[in-house]
């Protein structure tokens, strides 16, 4: 097979709609458009949420609470995704975020006391848990706060 008789599946290949290409088309005059109102009109159309002068929803719904805007967001890593790595290892964020444990840093990163640990590894990381860094020492390794 060569580069010049590759042809697309059948039915996945659809011709676009040819508005305003006169009667016969099926939409040809108001191109699919209607007569006259809001729609009509270039540019025409209401926001979106605009309910037709009825309340909106996002407007009718109580409104509870508030959101920080200073909060730290901490990526988090559970003790048994550390098992993956090697003995003797110094962990930091930027060796998780390589190995694809975390996704991003955000505002640093926390280790949480989930599983276990079974291997001496020094973790560097912005917090812990308190059951982590005990489980991180019980094993033999250490846990430092960067």
């Amino acid at each position: 097979m060569k580069l010049n008789q590759l042809s697309p599946a059948e039915g996945s290949i659809k011709k676009s709609k040819r508005k305003g290409r006169g009667p016969g088309s099926g939409l040809g005059k108001t191109s699919g458009r209607g007569h006259k109102g809001q729609k009509s009109r270039s540019g025409g159309g209401v926001r979106p949420g605009f309910e037709g002068g009825q309340m909106p929803l996002t407007r009718r719904l109580p409104k509870r609470g508030f959101t920080n805007i200073f909060a730290k967001v901490y990526s988090e890593v559970n003790l048994k995704q550390l098992n993956n790595f090697e003995s003797d290892t110094v962990i930091t964020p930027e060796l998780l975020k390589e190995a694809g444990v975390i996704k991003k840093l955000n505002d640093g990163v926390k280790i949480l006391g989930n599983g276990e640990l079974d291997k001496k590894l020094t973790v560097r990381a912005h917090k812990f848990s308190k059951a982590a860094q005990e489980k991180i020492e019980a094993a033999g390794g250490k846990a430092e706060v960067i």
